[in-house]
């Protein structure tokens, strides 16, 4: 199994979701696209890892909810209780940065302008959220930053995003003062 089923697993195993909410839930912190989910999702079934129940719409076609099967939640927990792979860097503007010396700056400068303005709409809806985890505290016994919260790892994901964007625009912006040096 890959990376992308074992995520699918765990999001379905904290609840179950069709694979379009899966889709969205992804979202955020990896890039899926409709093609990879669904067969995915068809393969878990076949496979046992999940089943589903089928839900009648009136007005769409009838919609899949998944949920995990005692096989995945077996498959789940051996995959958590493995090292994490090292993280793989594929980000276009790193390569570009590399060879920056060969653009001309106003391109240079707008490559970064455009990353910070990314980031800023990225930070946005990390901070949006992480509030509405905070104000949410109420409801639950512990904090979402207390490990026995139950969106602790929501919520450990959002911060990570959230500091992330800082550090992206910071550097951008580090960035961005060197390129005006070159003039």
């Amino acid at each position: 199994m890959n990376t992308l089923a074992y995520g699918l697993l765990g999001l379905v195993a904290r609840t179950p979701s069709s694979g379009y909410d899966l889709m969205l839930q992804l979202q955020p912190f990896w890039q899926a696209k409709h093609s990879q989910i669904y067969p995915l999702l068809a393969k878990l079934e076949q496979e046992g890892y999940l089943e589903f129940t089928r839900i009648h719409q009136t007005d769409r076609p009838d919609k899949k909810v998944y949920s995990i099967t005692e096989k995945g939640q077996i498959a789940l927990k051996v995959w958590l209780s493995e090292p994490a792979a090292e993280p793989v860097l594929r980000d276009e503007l790193v390569l570009k940065t590399y060879c920056l010396g060969l653009a001309d700056e106003k391109a240079a400068s707008t490559m970064f302008v455009e990353r910070i303005q990314q980031c800023r709409e990225h930070l946005d809806m990390y901070e949006h959220y992480l509030k509405e985890y905070e104000s949410d505290s109420a409801e639950h016994s512990y904090p979402p930053d207390h490990p026995n919260h139950p969106e602790f790892g929501d919520y450990l994901l959002l911060s990570w995003g959230s500091r992330r964007m800082k550090e992206d625009i910071a550097w951008c912006e580090w960035v961005l003062e060197l390129l005006q040096k070159r003039s």
